[in-house]
């Protein structure tokens, strides 16, 4: 039997790259064949969190397929059908602009536009400073798109940083899977409970 694949996409919200890698591993555990994608930035760029040799190290131990990185690699998701769900996490305020306004220049989001020439469920994992700034109109926008299902987020640090929006993580799988049903994970507002914190 086919495994159900997963695009998964990380872009440069680096301090959150832990807890991605760490939902990556779960999704494997559930049987799912993850395709991993990294945006320019997210696999180029060392931080103060990781890497970015270390990053596509872990990816690889973890999936088994080496993350695609160029834009001829994920230009082919679409018109080869090579994804069931796509998933952007974590998605920063930038690729959240980019994607709204129909710029694909990197990796991450041209296989999301190719993925949803299919009508098949992009899922978005937001991290974002901005989130209730500038990207807030974009968040906007994005919940009336069609096959765009959002991982359920809150604000992570409501006194240091009001306008900061990040995704919950572990809820990762479970929004895949109703994505997969055509279903936005409900309640998609929570509260901060034991959210890390985001820095970037």
């Amino acid at each position: 039997m086919k495994k159900t694949v997963i695009g998964f996409a990380l872009t440069g919200s680096y301090c959150t790259f832990e807890r991605a890698l760490k939902q990556m591993e779960e999704l494997v555990k559930r049987g799912y064949d993850v395709l991993p994608v990294v945006s320019d930035h997210a696999g180029d760029l060392d931080t103060r969190f990781m890497t970015a040799e270390y990053l596509k190290e872990r990816i690889f131990a973890i999936t088994g397929h080496q993350p695609l990185h160029t834009l001829q690699q994920v230009e082919p998701i679409g018109p080869k059908r090579l994804t069931d769900v796509y998933l952007l996490a974590p998605a920063t305020g930038n690729s959240l602009a980019k994607l709204v306004n129909g710029i694909f220049d990197t990796p991450a989001l041209l296989g999301a536009k190719s993925h949803l020439r299919n009508e098949a469920p992009l899922v978005i994992a937001v991290s974002t400073n901005d989130g209730l700034g500038a990207a807030a109109q974009n968040i906007g926008k994005l919940l009336t798109w069609r096959n765009v299902y959002f991982v359920p987020f809150s604000q992570d640090d409501p006194v240091k940083k009001p306008r900061s929006l990040v995704a919950d993580f572990a809820q990762i799988p479970k929004t895949i899977s109703a994505a997969l049903t055509g279903v936005q994970l409900q309640p998609m507002l929570t509260s901060n409970g034991d959210h890390a914190k985001t820095t970037e």
